[in-house]
């Protein structure tokens, strides 16, 4: 084991060498002797001594009490003071100090001994107990968790930062104040209080856990979920002598969970939405094969009827099933189209250049016997500096003749049908703007849904015109399809349906 160093303060040169023989013989090492309170603080700064023996009367203008309160401040080294002085007044500036031991001149060689290896032991304990205090406190203020410990009477006796954060209180204002009033947690539904699991700790000595929505209200009013448990605190004779309350913000943990929940449910949802498509899918199919197939055999058995020599009467009916054959088949296909257009299933696009100057005049001619059969008239204004517009000509063809259909179907006689087309260059990318009107007038109050499935205009058939409310929808999906936009405003007695589309 190695040898104590002993510092030796003594101003009495004879005595002070007796002290030092004494601790050799005892097998501890002497390596400086200092004779005042000044040269006492210089040698313990140069030679870290385990122990000071030190007398109260010095030589100079500072005595042995102010050189070992300078000493233990800067070295925490313990003292023995040796005196020959018992006075009141001196030993009450001598406790201040804290000295290990105080032998009275003379005293005994045994008990100087015993005095010492009691201070050397009790200085050990005390400098690993400061290490494992020292260890502790930084534990308890690196770890995420808040951390409230509180004696028998429930009184808080340390927070870490951590606590201090999520509380609100700091630890001087929270020490020596009921824990119930520092750790205030309540019920998150309800708000109800709910009992510090502190009093619970104290009260059974088990490990006590908080209900589940538990929530902290901090010293502003503020509210934290959180999750905790506490434990007590017992002594090296299995008796509680306080309690410690760890716990956590859990807001992050929560809205992860509400995250990942949303996520399930949307993931569910994206299942049935799939299933039920999948369903509507077959329906269609089944529609498709069922129904189409039927209703165009009827329609060639009727042409074929229509070959053979029949009354005016029974030509007429004939005409009707055809037309009924014809609309039946419309609807089916126009079912079909939407159907694949929301699931894009819909046919690849095949974009090319289109001369809208030469090609627009075929798209309507068709319309031109129309509108004379119906005594409307169908203008068309085409701008004279159109560009070739790089679209798919199929769906966009599709698209003028539902609209025109539209136009036709709702125009009173004797209305107009405009068509009208224009460049915009200005905007990037530039556009090419179609516009269809025609003179019949929607209520503003029904423009929001024009565009809905099966939605048709109240009291429509005044026009005696059927529909089934799927050829505007059809419309918005190919324009989007088309990477363009579709807008209709209806005022003064005409409704005006807008198609915007740029180059693909």
């Amino acid at each position: 084991m190695t040898k104590a160093k002993i510092l030796v303060v003594e101003d009495e040169a004879i005595v002070a060498k007796d002290l030092q023989l004494r601790l050799i013989k005892f097998g501890y090492t002497v390596p400086a002797i200092a004779s005042s309170g000044e040269e006492a603080i210089n040698k313990a700064v140069e030679i870290s001594p385990d122990l000071v023996l030190m007398d109260i009367k010095l030589k100079g203008t500072m005595d042995g009490i102010e050189a070992a309160e300078e000493i233990y401040k800067r070295l925490d080294i313990p003292v023995i003071y040796l005196t020959a002085y018992a006075d009141e007044n001196t030993l009450t500036r001598a406790k201040i100090t804290e000295p290990f031991a105080y032998l009275i001149k003379p005293f005994k060689e045994r008990e100087l001994q015993i005095n010492i290896e009691i201070t050397l032991t009790k200085h050990g304990l005390e400098k690993q107990l400061k290490v494992n205090q020292k260890w502790l406190d930084t534990l308890l203020k690196s770890i995420s968790d808040g951390v409230i410990a509180s004696d028998m009477q429930e009184l808080v006796t340390f927070m870490n930062p951590v606590a201090e954060n999520l509380t609100g209180w700091k630890q001087e204002e929270a020490c020596g104040r009921n824990s119930s009033e520092i750790f205030n947690i309540a019920n998150a539904e309800t708000h109800d209080s709910l009992e510090s699991p502190i009093i619970k700790v104290l009260q059974n000595g088990i490990i006590i856990s908080i209900p589940a929505e538990t929530i902290l209200i901090t010293k502003d009013g503020g509210e934290i979920p959180i999750d905790d448990s506490a434990a007590p605190i017992k002594d090296d004779q299995d008796n509680i002598t306080g309690a410690v309350l760890v716990f956590r913000d859990i807001t992050e943990r929560k809205r992860a969970i509400e995250t990942r929940k949303k996520q399930i449910e949307q993931e569910q949802l994206l299942v049935q939405w799939e299933e039920i498509n999948q369903l509507k899918n077959d329906f269609l199919n089944l529609v498709s094969h069922e129904l189409r197939s039927p209703l165009g055999n009827i329609k060639l058995m009727i042409q074929m009827i229509q070959l053979s020599p029949l009354t005016e009467e029974a030509q007429r009916y004939l005409e009707l099933m055809e037309g009924e054959c014809d609309r039946e088949l419309g609807l089916i296909n126009d079912l079909l189209d939407l159907q694949r257009l929301e699931n894009s299933y819909y046919p690849v696009m095949t974009p090319d250049s289109l001369l809208l100057q030469q090609w627009l005049p075929w798209v309507i001619e068709p319309f031109q016997i129309r509108v004379q059969e119906h005594q409307q008239t169908l203008q068309i204004n085409l701008a004279s500096n159109l560009p070739p517009l790089f679209s798919d000509g199929i769906n966009l063809e599709r698209i003028l003749v539902e609209l025109l259909n539209n136009a036709c179907k709702y125009t009173p006689a004797g209305g107009e049908i405009v068509l009208s087309v224009r460049h915009n260059s200005l905007e990037v990318p530039a556009k090419t703007i179609i516009t269809i009107s025609n003179s019949a007038e929607i209520p503003v109050t029904e423009l929001p849904r024009i565009f809905e499935k099966f939605y048709r205009i109240p009291n429509a058939d005044i026009w005696n015109q059927g529909g089934s409310g799927l050829g505007l929808p059809i419309v918005q999906k190919l324009v989007k399809q088309l990477q363009g936009n579709i807008q209709v405003e209806s005022n003064n007695g005409w409704t005006t349906f807008t198609v915007t589309l740029t180059d693909l």
